[in-house]
């Protein structure tokens, strides 16, 4: 995984697969992926990366640490 910064959301729903997510579902205005109880919304497509803030916030809802994030590559 690259270094915890800007990311494309398709390698953003390609990493929370690899940490045990299943998804991502259509449901309401974004879709979203489960984990267990977990259920984290994400981001519609847009023109560019998903920022470091939000990205920040996605992985504090699922439970991902910074150095699990850094681990996946």
């Amino acid at each position: 995984m690259p270094p915890f910064g800007p990311i494309s959301r398709q390698d953003l729903i390609r990493s929370l697969r690899t940490m045990g997510f299943d998804g991502p579902y259509s449901g309401g205005k974004h879709s979203f992926m489960v984990k267990g109880v977990v259920r984290l919304t994400i981001p519609n497509p847009h023109q560019g990366d998903i920022g470091r803030e939000l990205l920040a916030r996605i992985l504090r809802q699922a439970g991902i640490s910074h150095e699990q994030w850094k681990q996946l590559g």
